[in-house]
């Protein structure tokens, strides 16, 4: 099995700053970096291997090629490989949206639909998101307040520090604000319903496209819980689970671990630097990622950081 590395596919979006470049590292030349979009097959933006025997070959084609093994027998319900994760830099605020569930996704758009999960790496002092409803509303208010601006006003405003974490479910109306940068695990998807969008333009002047009949037919009008404890994880559903480890090399030092036949493991370094004994593994930074294959064995982390590890389990 193997220790992959990979480009990670960018996205330039209106609301994106900088800071993905300053201080996660990411190579990039253009003014505005929205999402990096870590690993990923989705064909909106399918990350390419960057070492060892498949250099220069996506993701989606190593699976291919090497065998739905490579993800780990937990994966076979899927049809595709079951995650996207990305970092988000979000300058400006993103808009208020929502996710369809699987079975308004497959049926309307033929593909999957989308819950994800947040971890705040880091945020600006008073940064807030918005994550539900403070009390449950009709559609007919919903449909209202998404045209005359007022949606706002029966949001759940969740002022956010670092390392908070957000599971947002299908159904979910949610929005990022601006000052935040999101590590996010989700589905192996890119539908997003837009409800509100601030009167915002796009590039070429006009206003971005609203769906506000679709967010009707997939929205969760009931409000939401603050906050949801999946301890020991930090997040858990059928398609991802997500762990946190730190090592601060002094008295957690190291971290031993086995990548068995069950799951890939994908780790995604939010903070520090570090080494992975594993074949062609080598050093790490803050932004890196990397993938170990299913049944890859044990492997070994060094150094001083903050990791997430995502794996399928049951």
């Amino acid at each position: 099995m193997a220790l992959l590395k990979f480009s990670p596919v960018f996205k330039d979006y209106l609301w994106g700053g900088n800071s993905l470049k300053t201080a996660y590292h990411k190579d990039y030349s253009g003014e505005i970096l929205a999402e990096s979009w870590e690993l990923s097959c989705h064909p909106d933006g399918p990350c390419i291997i960057t070492n060892g025997n498949y250099k220069g070959m996506s993701f989606k084609n190593y699976i291919e090629i090497a065998g739905k093994q490579v993800l780990g027998t937990n994966c076979n319900e899927f049809l595709e490989f079951p995650i996207l994760i990305k970092f988000i830099d979000a300058k400006d605020n993103l808009s208020i949206q929502v996710h369809p569930s699987d079975e308004y996704a497959l049926s309307h758009e033929n593909q999957y639909g989308k819950t994800e999960m947040w971890y705040v790496a880091d945020c600006e002092e008073d940064a807030f998101l918005y994550y539900g409803f403070t009390k449950a509303i009709s559609n007919e208010e919903f449909k209202k307040r998404a045209q005359n601006g007022s949606l706002t006003e029966v949001l759940n405003k969740i002022y956010v520090k670092k390392g908070d974490v957000f599971f947002i479910e299908a159904g979910t109306l949610h929005a990022i604000g601006k000052g935040i940068i999101i590590a996010e695990i989700q589905q192996n998807s890119n539908i997003t319903y837009r409800v509100f969008d601030y009167g915002r333009k796009d590039i070429n002047g006009m206003k971005r496209e609203l769906h506000i009949e679709k967010a009707l037919q997939v929205t969760n009008f009931s409000p939401r819980l603050k906050h949801i404890s999946f301890v020991p994880h930090l997040g858990i559903c059928k398609y991802f689970t997500v762990d946190k480890v730190v090592l601060d090399n002094k008295y957690m030092k190291k971290f031993l671990g086995e990548v068995n036949g069950d799951s890939f493991l994908h780790i995604l370094v939010l903070e520090g630097e570090g080494c992975i004994e594993y074949e062609d593994g080598g050093a790490f930074q803050k932004g890196d990622s990397m993938l170990l294959t299913a049944s890859s064995g044990n492997f070994e982390v060094s150094g001083a950081c903050e990791l997430l590890f995502t794996y399928v389990s049951k």
